[in-house]
Parts: C-alpha cells; structure tokens; sequence
C-alpha cells in the first residue's frame, strides 16, 4: 500500500466542500430573506423537499429524514406557524394528518431554485463554464448518484 505524498492536507477537501456549500447556502437565505422569506433556515429545504407536492405524514417524514417521528412533528409544527405547511386530514384515513406545502411554501422553494440558477451562473463567471461543468462532473463521478438524499438532519444529529 502506497500513500501519495501532497502538499494540501487529505483533511482541507471535506473542509473546502463544507466551506462552498455553507456559502451557497448562506447567499441563498439571504436572498430568500430579501424575497419574502426572512424566517426559512437552511435545514427546512431539506424538509420542505421531502415533504414534496403531495404531502407526508409525520412518521414518514421522520423516516425519509432520519430523525423521530417527535423531531418530524415539531418541526412541522414551526413550518406550520410560519405558513411554509398546512396539516389536513387524510382522506382515506381521518385518524391520520397530511403534512403539505402551502402555496407560501411552495413559493420559497421556487425561489431557492431560480436563486440557485442565478448563484450557479455566477460561479461559472468566475471560475469559467467548462471548469465549473468539470467540477460539477467530478463530483457526480464521486457521489452517489441520488441528488436528493434528503436524510441529512439526520446524519447531522437532529433537527
């Protein structure tokens, strides 16, 4: 077994990936904030997403998460008070409550993504286009190929 010898540490590229995903982030709440939606925090995309168009239970949620059915519900119930949520009864089974985007959640969420588009696009300015697909390339080849791994509140610890 060889070791490659390099003058960057093995432990700057996790640290580096961190760092550009907390800026990406960062720049985009504080749009979002500019937009309308002051009160959305980086870990209620991962939720909002997994709740989906067509809404989820608590427990489910919880399981797509990775966290409590208890970490699920009160998150849901800090998303309901700020109006990103709304909880109906489920109309096959009345003792079960569905979990959905409200038209303001739904509004945060297309945001995000045209805030996205538009942080991409300044990324590809700086660095170039075809380094930044280069990049964007490499990273899928050393990723799992499901973009939308949503249980990371989970991985992190909790909610």
């Amino acid at each position: 077994m060889s070791i490659v010898s390099s003058d960057v540490p093995g432990f700057e590229l996790p640290l580096r990936l961190l760092l550009a995903f907390r800026m990406l982030i960062d720049e985009l709440h504080a749009e979002l904030a500019r937009q309308g939606h002051p009160d959305i925090r980086p870990m209620y995309g991962f939720v909002m997403q997994a709740i989906g168009p067509g809404g989820t239970t608590a427990v489910e949620l919880g399981r797509t998460l990775g966290v409590s059915k208890q970490a699920a519900g009160k998150t849901i119930d800090t998303l309901e008070r700020l109006g990103y949520v709304e909880r109906t009864a489920d109309p096959g089974d009345t003792r079960r409550k569905i979990t959905r985007l409200t038209p303001y959640g739904l509004d945060a969420l297309y945001r995000s993504a045209r805030i996205f588009d538009t942080l991409r696009a300044r990324w590809a300015s700086e660095l170039g286009e075809d380094r930044l697909r280069a990049l964007e390339s490499d990273l899928r080849k050393m990723t799992p190929a499901n973009l939308w791994r949503l249980d990371t509140p989970g991985w992190f610890g909790s909610l």
